[in-house]
């Protein structure tokens, strides 16, 4: 079987100061060997020359929705906007945009009509192209929160992206449904916040639905997320075992100490809501300004202090695109203050343990899997050559090309 070879690459994983003038030799879908030593290079082999350019781990996207397309407020609960056929190719054209940017790995934050598990299925099957999927679930709500869409054409209860339950044992029945329908991570909508209207600073379930949610997720082998927007709700979720809390807008030390205890990864997904402040007016702005700015004082004394935070945020809700996932990395550099190599670090590694597979993913490392991306720059000097539409020069999952921009010999 022929190999890859990259040559005279700059290594660059998150966790070490850059490593110049590597070698990169992969056999089949993993990592054979990563040194500074000359490879003869066998027929057959394809052999890259990366002098001046970077290698990465692929990068993970832990608060994705494959299924969004400008979602903004409107009359329909989301997750009906569209037939499940349309969604579904929305889906499969989302995850490949992903995939191409250098994402070579998505975690779920909801998605209706069990899209996520059929796409990973379909990847599986070779029927389309896309990113290793963590398999997302509706989003779990209570009745009269804020997920809970009810109009007067519509009527309440459960919708396509929601399943409204009350009560514990609806909450164990709820989950291992989610979990038959292929859900390998459970959503929660625990508060409101984070650009969610509703009533912000109150829990919207009780504590022993929360502790049920959890602890039925992790009897059926899932994990477990929620959306939550404020400091009590992120202690008792710390408290009672949650895996990941998304958004943590409240966060102060008390909750950082807490998450550090227990593990737990924490998605700011802050990119979303400074569009919101830059697009909108009003209380709506205002509300969500300070919000942020809160955000920005607390965020790097987290990093600091070693939370497992990850990037992803809510690409494809307007004002935010799907395909610009990137910006998310130049964000916290440029405009929060979080030192790139930390960035990257959120990107892969911390990304990597989140899936569940930081043992074979997030880093460069032999006998590890070779999801790369190529990168014409150095991330530290300018985080944004990242970007496709600048340096991004190549993307493998799994040991093959699906994207690249290089020439013969590897020249960009």
């Amino acid at each position: 079987m022929s190999r890859l070879i990259l040559r005279h690459a700059t290594l660059l994983d998150g966790l070490n100061p850059p490593r110049p003038e590597m070698t990169l030799v992969i056999d089949g879908e993993r990592l054979h060997s990563v040194d500074s030593g000359q490879v003869e290079a066998a027929p057959g082999d394809q052999v890259f020359d990366l002098k001046g350019m970077t290698v990465m781990p692929g990068m993970i996207n832990t608060h994705y929705h494959a299924t969004y397309q400008d979602i903004g407020p409107g009359a329909l609960p989301v997750g009906m906007e569209a037939p499940p056929a349309l969604q579904t190719l929305r889906a499969a054209r989302n995850l490949k945009r992903a995939l191409d940017a250098g994402f070579t790995g998505v975690i779920s934050a909801g998605a209706p009509y069990a899209i996520d598990a059929g796409c990973k299925q379909a990847i599986a099957e070779g029927l389309m192209e896309g990113p290793r999927i963590v398999a997302g679930s509706r989003d779990v709500s209570t009745t009269g929160h804020c997920q809970d869409w009810w109009q007067w054409h519509w009527g309440p209860g459960s919708s396509a992206q929601t399943h409204i339950v009350d009560g514990p044992d609806a909450f164990r029945r709820a989950i291992r449904e989610e979990v038959k329908r292929g859900a390998e991570i459970i959503k929660i909508f625990a508060t409101a916040g984070h650009a969610v209207p509703g009533v912000v600073g109150k829990m919207d379930l009780d504590e022993d639905e929360l502790r049920t949610a959890i602890d039925t997720a992790h009897s059926r082998g899932a994990r477990i997320r929620a959306h939550i927007a404020n400091r009590e709700t992120i202690l008792t979720a710390a408290r009672l075992g949650i895996d990941v809390i998304d958004h943590a807008d409240g966060l102060d030390e008390e909750c950082i100490a807490a998450v550090l205890a227990k593990g737990i990864f924490v998605v700011p997904s802050m990119l979303y809501v400074s569009r919101v402040v830059e697009y909108f007016s009003g209380e709506w702005k205002s509300h969500h300004q300070q919000e942020l700015e809160k955000m920005h004082r607390i965020l790097p004394i987290a990093n600091g202090a070693g939370v497992k935070l990850t990037l992803g945020d809510d690409f494809g809700a307007l004002p935010l695109s799907h395909g610009s996932y990137a910006d998310e990395l130049e964000y916290y550099v440029n405009e929060v203050g979080i030192p790139p190599l930390d960035v990257i670090r959120w990107a892969t590694v911390h990304g990597a343990e989140m899936m569940g597979m930081g043992h074979e993913l997030g880093q460069l490392k032999p006998g590890f899997l070779a999801d790369l991306v190529i990168v014409d720059g150095d991330p530290l000097v300018d985080i944004s050559c990242i970007k496709g539409d600048r340096g991004l020069k190549g993307v493998v999952k799994g040991g093959r090309f699906v994207h690249h921009q290089l020439g013969p010999g590897g020249s960009a």
